[in-house]
């Protein structure tokens, strides 16, 4: 039962990988939090106006580079959080908006450093070829379009 033929060595196998991509994500973004990027980043995007895409934008550059949605999701809310009122954003309707779209963002391409894609891709029995073309292109499409419907329903509200 416990060796690695056994079902709990074999459940420790399979999950092993995901908990050590898992970790690093976690861990790169606590480098990205310490290093003080969100006040850099806050003080040069104060002056551009993206509107609603730029929260989608950093949440999606973020959860790309490092592999993590919930770390993408904290990172870009701490650094949207002082730009709010600077970029117009101050009515409760906006505020969800920014939130929805920091949660669109945040979807965008699962890849090998996403702990989700190796679950997807273990659970489901695909490749990692396979877990790119379907999966990865799954969730860029699923993020991407529910931006652009958020974004037009932005437009209809204000």
């Amino acid at each position: 039962m416990l060796s690695t033929n056994g079902w709990v060595g074999k459940s420790l196998v399979g999950a092993a990988t995901i908990i050590l991509i898992t970790g690093a994500g976690g861990i790169f973004g606590k480098v990205l939090q310490n290093s003080g990027i969100a006040n850099v980043l806050s003080s040069s995007l104060g002056a551009v106006n993206l509107s609603l895409w730029l929260p989608f934008l950093l949440a999606a550059a973020i959860k790309t580079a490092q592999g993590s949605s919930t770390v993408s999701l904290i990172s870009t809310a701490s650094i949207m959080l002082p730009l709010m009122g600077p970029l117009g954003f101050v009515s409760e309707i906006d505020k969800a908006m920014v939130v929805t779209a920091i949660g669109c963002g945040s979807m965008v391409f699962s890849h090998a450093n996403d702990s989700f894609f190796w679950v997807v891709t273990q659970l489901s029995g695909m490749d990692v070829k396979a877990g790119y073309r379907l999966f990865s292109t799954g969730t860029l499409i699923l993020g991407t379009s529910a931006a652009l419907f958020l974004f037009i329903g932005f437009l209809l509200v204000r």
